[in-house]
């Protein structure tokens, strides 16, 4: 099948899918809105996450049975559907969310993004994703906050207030911690000490840490290593992609990291939170080189 024509049908079959599932998740969240009973609306929050976990099911059996593209999981690890995890990943391409969707749906905790507050205007699914209970966040840029320094540390607040309704429930709060894809024009722009990512920005994660203190104990290290140059979500609906790598560690949260912090006062926890994560970043991009030389693989650059 030509690509245009692999692309339109994937689309199609996708698009019905979210039609079919975000009917009566949108429903249901409306009775959850309306309810007074905490018990009840806490029943409905998993009968919308039962939802959305069909909705990704459906997807992955299509990517499976609609494209040669080969997923492999690399790393052993007690996953638990009942747990709680901080995943942070490098963030490559929008393929990121379904290839990650469709190796961990029902094996952990639904994942749960941080998503930008534009997203809620998507059609159909900003709603769902307002339903589900995705953090959405206010970013600002530095030239915002040069302008209007009252802004700073709102995006940290809205993080810890997210991250409070989930101290009761399974989780998987999802980070990718560059806070952007991956391409060749970002990485000349920062100029970063790695070949294959961005530079880590901390402050998400030492929000989740700080929030979660005492109930988060494992971070799910993932690294993502695709072996095609320019890897796009045309790509892998068309076919093109050959192969994904998924590299998972399962760690601790560092104890001088468990007990939390104030990212934005506290300059001892803040440079703390940023030697780890450039620590893991170290770790993630020799990874990513190794595997692109050993499959020689291009340069993983857009």
């Amino acid at each position: 099948m030509p690509a245009f024509l692999r692309i339109a049908f994937a689309t199609t079959l996708i698009g019905l899918n979210t039609l079919l599932h975000t009917t009566p998740l949108l429903l249901l969240s409306l009775v959850k809105l309306a309810l007074p009973f905490a018990g009840a609306r806490m029943r409905i929050s998993q009968w919308l996450t039962r939802l959305a976990e069909s909705w990704i099911g459906l997807n992955s059996a299509m990517i499976r049975a609609f494209t040669p593209t080969k997923i492999t999981l690399h790393g052993e690890a007690e996953l638990d559907p009942e747990g709680c995890y901080l995943v942070l990943c490098n963030h490559r391409s929008w393929c990121d969310i379904p290839v990650l969707q469709a190796v961990f749906n029902r094996r952990i905790p639904l994942l749960r993004f941080f998503l930008k507050q534009q997203l809620i205007w998507v059609p159909v699914l900003g709603l769902a994703w307002w339903a589900l209970d995705f953090p959405f966040m206010r970013r600002h840029s530095q030239a915002e906050l040069a302008r209007r320094p009252e802004l700073r540390g709102r995006d940290l607040d809205a993080t810890r207030a997210a991250c409070a309704k989930f101290a009761t429930v399974p989780v998987s709060i999802m980070n990718f911690v560059e806070g952007t894809r991956f391409t060749a024009e970002k990485h000349a722009r920062q100029k970063p000490p790695y070949q294959h990512l961005l530079r880590p920005r901390a402050g998400g994660a030492a929000a989740v840490l700080d929030a979660m203190a005492g109930k988060l104990r494992v971070v799910l290290d993932l690294t993502l290593v695709y072996l095609d140059p320019q890897p796009s979500l045309a790509d892998l609906m068309a076919g093109r992609l050959r192969h994904i790598e998924i590299h998972m560690t399962a760690r601790e949260v560092p104890e001088d990291l468990a007990d939390g912090g104030n990212y934005e006062v506290d300059s001892h926890y803040r440079a703390r939170c940023q030697r780890w994560l450039n620590s893991l970043w170290s770790e993630k991009d020799a990874l990513i080189a190794a595997r692109l030389q050993q499959h020689g693989s291009s340069p993983s650059v857009d």
